[in-house]
């Protein structure tokens, strides 16, 4: 990464913390009891949800369907910075895999909810709909063919609290609210705030992959290698410096902003490549330099990323019915991601330029920001709220330490690859009020509202010769410039985006919404919603929902719903269209992936996309007690129909023909072809204990069991019946098994908090259940056997505005079993990715950390 002297701030961590450390010390006066007053606000504010109810005032434990609330507190214990990370560790039904060599998908990483779909998660800023990213997951990582919102871009530090819906919400908020809704409260203090600084770095030892000692010429004229004990690694330094703070606007405002700024380098947990690098010297013997290139060619981790992000919220009240209120962000991200090593004998490189060969580097430079303003109060006997939200996400792409073979010894070594935009406008009118009915114990909440929405894509082009063919032969060799044979074009490793993948495509839909709330009797609560949509490019969909619940006593209480939902197709599925080298069973290849609407899609069968359709079913308890115990059990059931997927990669001699002039061999496209159904059942359970003179304990546990099966298929279209394609179905048995084991099937979140005076500690451990990385080759399907992963957080007050904490994730350093020892038939990329990216913890290992923090 070319990084900027402005953000060279790694080597003054120490001048930093000690900075801040004298500076605490000045303030120590301030604010005495502003940590007890946040600590009662929060107590008080957290029963409180935004979501799952239009009715004001609903707590968390009235509510007919099950709602996770995660405090401010529960997101600072811990060393974790980014917010994808924290609710995995927080949330048992929330999966994040941190998946490696997936191209952009390195850069903004998806996320799951109940197993599902990144883009089946609906997700929301103070109650509005946040933006996706512009970036499509398309390469062998969770969520693939999926575009989400990129959670990470939202500081932890800005979050009030975070409200998990778990239940299918369509008929509430629209589309995408099939698994659930994650809404992000932010800070609102009008005074105060806090700095922080946290470094660290994983301080970690390989399990199952040695050290190579050395390299020496074996008595049969190959290569030996000599391996020690399993490696060891200090890595992954990481820096992060969060600012919060709160202003008044004149007499009825706040003014909060948030800022954080993260530096973190790359780890790297490959295993050495035991290739040949260079070629046969003309007698047959090794090249000498064999013994002494680097075997240590590729990057299998977390990419060099270092990002700034702010938010701000703020709120004025003009009158007695009138408040005006608005927030906003602004993140940039630049990332380093690696691709497949080329060694120096490779066609793909040109040894007058990469002597040794090269490991090309997709470069990411990501531009996000959103603004929301909006007024809210009372006329009439109606609540109202109307608003305008306006955010964009821009994923430029770069590739360096790179080159064009077709363009010969002169090629360039950096690209411009091409840029891709998503932006989205939504306006919203909201209106609410109670209506006394006679004939009912209360009152009947009714909300009612309307929503405009529009959404743009736009791919823009990358210069020519990250995409253009020349006119020189593999390796760069002079060749007939007319009939060649030519060599690799465009960039290795991410070829940039051709002009005919450009467009500037665009669609809105327009919503009306009603919800009907009561209680029936004092015990017997009822709530139905309703909401239709009609969308330009696809047409429109109906969906009701309806939920209950039932008091059996002041502690039991039964709950229930049933709903149906849809999920537009993004357009980024709609018009997405790149070659790029994808990892198939093994082995590198030139993957296209073409438009359904294209003409290349439309011959390979495409009939275009439609709205997934959705039925969400939930049934479970709560009881909660006198003596600071609360726990609750649900049990849920997903259908989705007509699920969009990315297909198959088709390859044959048809396709081959098809595809010429692409610079693809293998094409894909987007099409609704499978039905889904997932079950399971979601546990949670807390307990508070209040000690003489030994400070307070909170345990906490969470739990999970996911089912999801694919329950039909379609058949491939008439245009490929006999057409000598490879494949025997448009979505791969591989695919198929990724859907339905490429997460845990369960996993149990266990953590115990104790205060007492000064000391802070918080002990959490996670259970992560099997997992798969499947292979259409048996012999290459791994298992991932269940693991625990236990983090350690310790806080010491030392003032009452300076606190400081000390801690690991992963503290016993626990990693997925090996590859290399996992699958029966080891290739030569399952030897040198060590581990399978589908771990749910990921595969880096221990991370030891410090953090100070300064409260005024």
């Amino acid at each position: 990464m070319n990084r900027k002297p402005l953000f060279k701030l790694q080597q003054s961590v120490p001048q930093i913390l000690l900075a801040m450390s004298a500076s605490a010390a000045l303030l120590g006066s301030l604010s005495v009891n502003a940590a007890e007053q946040d600590t009662k606000a929060e107590e008080n504010i957290e029963q409180i949800s935004v979501i799952g109810s239009r009715r004001l005032g609903r707590t968390v434990e009235d509510s007919a369907v099950p709602i996770d609330i995660i405090g401010a507190d529960a997101l600072k214990n811990s060393g974790f910075t980014e917010t994808n990370a924290l609710l995995s560790n927080l949330l048992p039904s929330f999966n994040f895999p941190q998946a490696s060599l997936t191209d952009g998908s390195d850069h903004v990483r998806p996320a799951q909810l109940r197993g599902l779909a990144p883009d089946h998660t609906l997700v929301l800023v103070n109650g509005k709909r946040r933006h996706s990213n512009a970036l499509l997951n398309l390469n062998g990582s969770t969520g693939r063919g999926s575009s989400s919102v990129d959670l990470n871009a939202i500081p932890a530090n800005a979050i009030d609290r975070i409200e998990v819906l778990r239940d299918g919400a369509a008929a509430q908020y629209g589309s995408d609210a099939i698994a659930g809704v994650i809404n992000i409260v932010l800070k609102s203090a009008s005074s105060g705030g806090s700095v922080a600084a946290i470094y660290g770095a994983n301080v970690t030892e390989m399990d199952g992959v040695p050290q190579l000692e050395s390299v020496s010429e074996g008595s049969d004229g190959n290569l030996a290698f000599t391996e020690g004990g399993d490696r060891s690694l200090t890595d992954g330094q990481t820096l992060t410096l969060q600012g919060n703070m709160g202003f008044e606007l004149g007499d009825n405002g706040f003014l909060n902003i948030s800022t954080e700024y993260r530096d973190r380098h790359s780890t790297n947990r490959s295993d050495y490549d035991n290739r040949e690098n260079y070629a046969r010297l003309d007698d047959g013997s090794l090249d000498p330099r064999e013994l002494t290139v680097n075997r240590y060619n590729h990057n299998f981790g977390n990419g060099d990323v270092e990002d700034f992000s702010m938010f701000y919220n703020a709120g004025y009240q003009l009158t007695n019915d009138i408040d005006l209120y608005s927030f906003g962000s602004y993140s940039k991200r630049e990332g380093e991601g690696g691709g497949f090593y080329r060694r120096a004998s490779d066609s793909r490189n040109i040894e007058e330029v990469y002597p040794d060969g090269f490991l090309p580097v997709i470069t990411s430079d990501i531009d996000d920001f959103s603004l929301a303003l909006g007024a809210k109060g009372f006329i009439s006997e109606w609540n109202y709220d109307v608003s305008a939200v306006y955010g964009q996400d821009a994923f430029e792409f770069g590739v360096i330490n790179s080159l064009n073979t077709s363009y010969g010894p002169t090629s360039q070594t950096s690209f411009d690859a091409g840029t891709l935009t998503y932006d989205q406008l939504t306006l919203n009118v909201d209106f609410s009020r109670e209506v006394d009915v006679s004939f009912l114990e209360s009152s009947v909440s009714v909300a009612v509202g309307a929503e405009y929405r529009r959404e743009g894509y736009q791919i823009d082009a990358g210069e020519e010769a990250s995409y253009a063919q020349g006119t020189f032969g593999p390796g760069g060799a002079v060749t007939d410039p007319v009939d060649g044979p030519f060599g690799a074009a465009g960039a290795q490793v991410f070829p940039g985006f051709t002009p005919e993948s450009e467009g500037d495509n665009s669609r809105h839909n327009v919503s009306l919404y009603i919800d009907l709330e009561t209680y029936l009797t004092d015990d017997w609560n009822l709530a139905v919603a309703a909401r239709y949509e009609d969308y330009s490019d696809f047409g429109d969909t109906l969906n009701g929902k309806v939920a209950t619940r039932y008091s059996l006593t002041e502690d039991l209480a039964l709950r229930a719903s049933v709903s149906t939902g849809f999920r537009a197709p993004s357009l980024q599925q709609q018009y997405f269209t790149s070659v790029a080298t994808v990892f198939v069973d093994g082995e590198p290849t030139e993957t296209g992936t073409f438009a359904p609407s294209s003409d290349v899609a439309k011959a390979l069968g495409s009939p275009g996309l439609d709205a997934e359709e959705a039925t969400n079913y939930g049934v479970g308890f709560t009881w909660s007690t006198d003596f600071n115990f609360s726990l609750s059990v649900d049990y849920y059931q997903i259908l989705i129909d007509d699920r969009i997927v990315l297909s198959n990669n088709l390859s044959g001699d048809a396709i081959a023909d098809l595809l010429q002039g692409t610079g693809a061999n293998q094409g894909r496209f987007f099409l609704n072809a499978i039905d889904s159904k997932t079950r399971g059942v979601d546990v949670v359970a807390s307990y508070n204990v209040a000690t003489d003179g030994y400070g307070d304990l909170a345990f906490n546990l969470g739990y999970n069991y996911g089912k999801n099966e694919v329950t039909n298929i379609i058949d491939p279209p008439a245009e490929l019946q006999g057409a000598g394609f490879d494949q025997d179905n448009l979505f791969s048995g591989t695919e198929l098994r990724r859907f339905e084991v490429s997460t845990p099937r369960n996993k149990y979140n266990l953590s115990a908090t104790w205060t007492n005076d000064d000391i802070r500690t918080t002990l959490r451990t996670t259970r992560y259940g099997e997992t798969q990385d499947p292979s259409d080759i048996p012999e290459r399907n791994e298992v991932l056997k269940p693991k625990w992963i236990t983090d350690l957080d310790v806080a010491y007050s030392l003032s009452e505005n300076v606190s400081l904490s000390l801690g690991a994730n992963n503290i016993f350093d626990v990693y997925p079993d090996a590859t290399r020892e996992n699958v029966d038939d080891v290739t030569t990329f399952s030897r040198l990715f060590a581990y399978s990216s589908f771990s749910p913890y990921g595969f880096n290992g221990r991370y030891v950390y410090g953090k100070i923090e300064m409260k005024f």
